[in-house]
């Protein structure tokens, strides 16, 4: 029997959602970064099912985009799955946005670093190194400088993120073996989290829903001021 599912990535500057079934997706939307993720992110569900005719029962997964990334968009796309999950008793499965970012690495990429801003000269990043035809990754998800990132990754190494226009003074012009991929490639793609997440899903790597929660790696920057400066 087909494994129906449903794909949220809210990580980056354009939200979208799709349905996919063995991991295949069938249609997918997409809507602006922010509020506007609130307020599309039902009604493209609703839009997407009713064009398959498909129930909310016929959803037996749920592939969420965990993070790290945009604090306001994950916590609409983890809560909305946990919400989803709850009504449905679909299974859920977070899967890792900068694993997402590593599978639109060009064909000839051999080391991937990833570019996701975090203000303050900070970004959220991760390192992988290709291996036959899959990606193993060689630096866990952190807050971190592009250049201390970069000082750690082997070479020739590829960077991949929205994060990039903010930290390209960190990138050496000096270093040949540095390369910027190019900007269409820098969004995560909901279809690519439709397919890990059915290969997740296939080997045993769900989340419960009252355990869900998004990749946030440091606190979000409202909470830090409202506690005021570190002592």
């Amino acid at each position: 029997m087909s494994m129906r599912a449903l794909a949220i990535e809210t990580s980056s500057r354009l939200g979208s959602v799709a349905l996919a079934e063995d991991g295949h997706t069938l249609l997918q939307d997409s809507f602006p970064h922010g509020l506007q993720h609130a307020a599309r992110i039902i009604p493209a569900i609703d839009a997407l099912c009713r064009q398959l005719h498909w129930t909310p029962r016929d959803v037996r997964e749920i592939y969420v985009s965990a993070g790290p990334g945009s604090f306001t968009g994950l916590r609409i796309g983890i809560t909305l799955a946990k919400t989803l999950a709850w009504a449905t008793g679909a299974a859920l499965v977070a899967v890792p946005s900068v694993r997402v970012l590593a599978e639109n690495a060009p064909a000839d990429a051999k080391n991937l670093v990833i570019v996701l801003d975090a203000k303050r000269d900070q970004i959220f990043s991760a390192s992988f190194a290709r291996l036959g035809d899959d990606w193993t990754q060689l630096q866990p998800a952190q807050l971190t400088s592009l250049s201390e990132i970069l000082a750690k990754s082997p070479r020739p190494v590829h960077l991949i993120g929205e994060g990039i226009p903010y930290h390209r003074k960190s990138i050496p012009a000096s270093d040949p073996e540095i390369h910027v991929a190019e900007e269409s490639l820098w969004r995560p793609q909901v279809s690519t989290v439709a397919r890990l997440g059915w290969r997740m899903a296939r080997n045993g790597e769900f989340t419960d829903a009252m355990n869900l929660a998004p990749i946030y790696i440091r606190r979000p920057e409202a909470e830090e001021k409202l506690d005021g400066p570190s002592r």
